[in-house]
């Protein structure tokens, strides 16, 4: 028996819709603000398809994801096809002056190991997540000034 657990964070980040979708959707990027995730690829025969290798630090687990549902500037759905069981959803929110991004992720363990969700697991998934899209923040609002104020 498993069960599935789900994860919501969200971040407000002050930059234009399109720049926000364009980073985000550049699946080889993740690492630089994902703390957990080692690397993505995606081979350009089968976009839809990427591969995903995250590192906690001492467990490494891969798996291959499908592009369930993607509309530009609005959601990427994704669930995992082979590897760790893993799905989620990525949603854009244009506010004009700003962009919203939430992110919930979803994941399946042995029920054996649910109650380390409600003790540990869970609170580091969700903490890392949330800090991983402050750091996707970051990385826009770091684009956009370089956007802004090229140097030399």
């Amino acid at each position: 028996m498993s069960d599935w657990l789900e994860h919501s964070v969200q971040v407000e980040i002050k930059a234009p819709m399109d720049l926000v979708w364009q980073e985000w959707s550049s699946f080889e990027k993740m690492p630089l603000w994902m703390k957990w995730i080692k690397s993505v690829t995606v081979p350009p025969e089968t976009p839809h398809i990427s591969r995903w290798t995250l590192d906690t630090g001492g467990l490494e687990f891969s798996w291959q994801a499908r592009m369930v549902d993607v509309i530009e500037n609005k959601i990427i759905r994704w669930e995992s096809v082979d590897g760790l069981p893993n799905r989620g959803a990525i949603r854009f929110y244009d506010r004009h002056d700003h962009s919203v991004v939430r992110l919930s992720v979803a994941y399946n363990i042995p029920t054996i190991l649910k109650f380390l969700d409600s003790l540990f697991l869970g609170k580091a998934v969700e903490a890392t997540i949330q800090e991983d899209l402050e750091r996707f923040r970051t990385h826009i609002l770091a684009l956009q000034k370089t956007a802004t104020h090229p140097q030399g």
